[in-house]
């Protein structure tokens, strides 16, 4: 496993690797006193390791990816599901490329 530090290191990877496939996940910030749903794991399952880039937030949106938060009725910010995939796909633009939840894989 490899920690990737920044987006731009992540996208020249997906590049490099040409991966078949990109997981994600949306984490809930467990350092967080309101427990938001406010980070995005990205991971690059390669040949010889997993690269895996981490996105926080800054203000309302996230720091890396510049995907924007949301907030329910409480208050509490989340990441839209659906603009995560939409994002990946709008960058990457490669038809066999894979974009899926951790949880369905």
């Amino acid at each position: 496993m490899k920690k990737v530090r920044s987006w731009d290191e992540f996208k020249h990877l997906i590049i490099k690797l040409k991966p078949d496939a990109i997981v994600y996940n949306i984490e809930q910030n467990g350092l967080s006193t309101a427990r938001e749903l406010t980070v995005l794991r990205l991971i690059i399952p390669a040949q010889d390791r997993y690269y895996i880039f981490l996105d926080f937030p800054e203000g309302e949106e996230l720091r890396g990816t510049r995907i924007p938060l949301h907030r329910d009725k409480k208050g509490t910010r989340y990441i839209e599901e659906a603009e995560v995939k939409d994002f990946l796909k709008t960058q990457f633009e490669r038809e066999n490329l894979t974009i899926c939840a951790y949880w369905t894989i």
